[in-house]
């Protein structure tokens, strides 16, 4: 017969509704960032548009 023994601990009670989580405002450098990546998708999307057929990766040789 074992010892002791383990109580079994219910979780704590929720007591209405879960606060809205405040988004923080995103860093300068990351905007800048966003920039460039939103201009670059930006002018790779209108060169496939020219070409006709979607670009490929071709290792060097």
């Amino acid at each position: 017969m074992p010892a002791f023994t383990f109580e079994k601990i219910s979780p704590p009670v929720r007591r209405g509704p879960i606060p809205p989580i405040e988004k923080k405002q995103r860093g300068v450098i990351v905007q800048i960032l966003g920039r460039f990546v939103e201009a670059r998708v930006k002018r790779a999307m209108r060169e496939e548009e020219e070409k006709g057929v979607i670009a490929r990766y071709k290792p060097p040789e």
